[in-house]
């Protein structure tokens, strides 16, 4: 799937065929086969994790959301660890943008406030 806004700009959302996770603290948080790559111009590729494969109970909703023109409304979440709480660890586009669809019901995790994001055959 595509999206096309301007000439200048694109994303592809497409099925990763890998087995991903989400490893903190020797913690797995998430962990599945049915991972999206999003690829957007201008910015590395991201993972979007299905809920199911997410412990959810790990993650707390936090106050804030973001805008972005392309994908719609950003939705934060904390990562609750056994050493505390990590500020918004996580993000979802619950009601994504039409040309977007793809990643409602998806998470996906930056990985710089994780230990890993491991993509294996």
């Amino acid at each position: 799937m595509a999206v096309e806004p301007d000439a200048t700009h694109r994303i592809d959302i497409v099925a990763n065929r890998h087995r991903v996770r989400v490893i903190h603290g020797g913690i797995t948080i998430a962990d599945t086969l049915a991972a999206l790559t999003l690829c957007e111009t201008g910015y590395p590729d991201v993972l979007y994790f299905p809920r199911a494969d997410v412990n959810m109970a790990r993650l707390e909703r936090a106050g804030r959301t973001s805008h972005c023109p392309h994908k719609g409304e950003a939705t934060y979440f904390h990562l609750r660890t056994e050493d505390g709480r990590i500020e918004e660890a996580a993000w979802s586009y619950e009601a994504p943008l039409e040309g977007v669809h793809g990643i409602k019901g998806y998470l996906a995790f930056y990985a710089t406030r994780v230990d890993r994001i491991d993509q294996t055959s």
